[in-house]
């Protein structure tokens, strides 16, 4: 579950007192440390779940508040959940944690890429594909005939996923060995009109960490550790919207493209991409919504300038109080319209996010399954069935080969009839179409972007 957070901040509520449990006694307290795991009470209800202990602090806790004498404090755990994403990572109470349950820690292999904390990425292959199953199927009740089977390496080819640092990008893997990256350290951030509690680690200045509530200019992004100079970096802050050349703008909507040479621009709220080296290799393309004010951020992507893979995002993102209004397609939309621009066919860098997983997958289904209809609608002749190409698929949409297979073995649409593979819509799989169709309330307009692709090849170091 997502979690979103628009409400002024609060200091967050300590218990004032903490019965440590009768089984484990204070003992337990003295040897729950970190790389402990035990069972944790979740926070909206009574269920246990297995969590592993990253860090604790003692908070010292007055006699006014009704804790005890002046030499009293209280024990506060930063768990992770097992099976969970980060974003849910917390501080808890002893009161929470079941002492009875408590394991020792556990011996990573050599090699491991640290604990499930990133939760939800995909950690090899191209992360989308279904395996199809081994028997042969009937098509609309006919029995097949014709020549066996060809082997599936013939239409499926996983894409390899690098697992070390790229000179020039960013990569997921084998940070979570770093118990300082492991812990969300910025409490709120304030952006705008939204305040916003972050979901993970994120390097800022040691300094800002002590602060409630880290203040952001959304123009400039510069950030501030109070409220008072946030309004006066806002006297002298010129910017009405994010530094780059404006490039697409259809209605209240705009993107602007953002060289990370000139401009250096991320981390609260990504998990899975990490900035290894710096931004000169990366281009930002910002989504805005804009009104009298200027141009608000409501999510970006970035891509490589030379990507040896044709990956066309590196990173994207939408910030919490804009998601679930469909600008987590559009942004996706709009890589794959740059790509088209480009002449080639493109794809996200692996791995992707649980999220990301969800909104690439949603919209690579509803772009073949458009291109299928509108292939069959130009067909000379209605009864004939009209022929088509993985390549064709891949050319018409820009979206890589690799993925055009996955997805459609993902919808289960291809199968094998009188030794052919064919791709069959099924009527359920059309009325899901229609359905999510109508929820696409904003689209790319074509039209209104202006842009050339650039060689950066030639342009020495970029």
């Amino acid at each position: 579950a997502t979690q979103q957070h628009q409400q002024p901040a609060q200091q967050p509520h300590l218990p004032t007192s903490v019965s440590t449990p009768s089984l484990g006694g204070s003992d337990s307290l003295l040897l729950l440390s970190e790389g402990f795991v035990a069972p944790v009470r979740l926070k909206n209800g009574g269920e246990y779940r297995l969590a592993e202990i990253l860090s604790r602090r003692e908070i010292p806790v007055s006699p006014s508040s009704g804790g005890g004498n002046a030499d009293s404090s209280l024990v506060m755990y930063y768990v992770h959940f097992e099976d969970f994403n980060k974003r849910l990572d917390e501080w808890v109470s002893a009161d929470r944690i079941d002492f009875t349950g408590i394991q020792p820690p556990r011996v990573r292999p050599p090699g491991s890429g640290g604990s499930v904390s990133g939760g939800g990425g995909i950690a090899g292959g191209n992360g989308m594909a279904n395996p199809v199953p081994g028997e042969r199927r009937s098509v609309l009740g006919a029995a097949e005939t014709g020549p066996p089977r060809p082997p599936l390496s013939a239409l499926r080819q996983p894409m390899a996923v690098r697992l070390c640092r790229r000179p020039t990008g960013s990569m997921a893997h084998n940070h979570d060995d770093n118990k300082v990256m492991r812990m969300k350290n910025i409490e709120w951030i304030e952006l705008g009109r939204y305040r916003i509690k972050p979901w993970y680690f994120s390097p800022y200045p040691v300094e800002l960490t002590k602060v409630a509530c880290v203040y952001l200019c959304e123009f400039c992004l510069k950030y501030l550790k109070s409220v008072t100079c946030l309004r006066r970096h806002l006297t002298k802050c010129q910017l009405r919207h994010p530094p780059g050349n404006e490039i697409y703008r259809r209605q209240n909507l705009s993107f602007f493209e953002i060289d990370g040479r000139k401009n250096k621009a991320t981390k609260l709220f990504l998990d899975h991409k990490t900035l290894y080296y710096d931004t000169d290799p990366f281009l930002f393309y910002v989504l805005c919504e804009t009104d009298s004010v200027g141009c608000h951020i409501v999510g970006y992507f970035s891509k490589e300038k030379e990507s040896a893979e044709d990956f066309n995002v590196a990173c994207i993102l939408v910030l919490p109080p804009f998601q679930r209004k469909g600008y987590g397609k559009l942004l996706i939309e709009f890589s794959y319209e740059l790509s088209k621009l480009e002449g080639k066919t493109g794809s996200p860098e692996k791995p992707l996010s649980d999220l990301g997983l969800i909104s690439y997958r949603a919209y690579w289904s509803q772009t073949l399954i458009d291109a299928l209809l509108e292939i069959k609608r130009s067909a000379p002749n209605e009864n004939d069935p009209p022929s088509v190409t993985i390549n064709d698929l891949s050319e018409r949409t820009a979206i890589k080969r690799e993925d055009v297979i996955s997805t459609l073995q993902h919808l289960n649409l291809v199968h094998y009839y009188k030794g052919v593979y064919v791709i069959v819509l099924t009527k359920e799989a059309l009325d899901a179409h229609s359905r999510t169709q109508g929820k696409r309330r904003i689209r790319i307009d074509p039209k209104c972007l202006q842009w050339q692709g650039k060689d950066w090849s030639k342009r020495g170091r970029w």
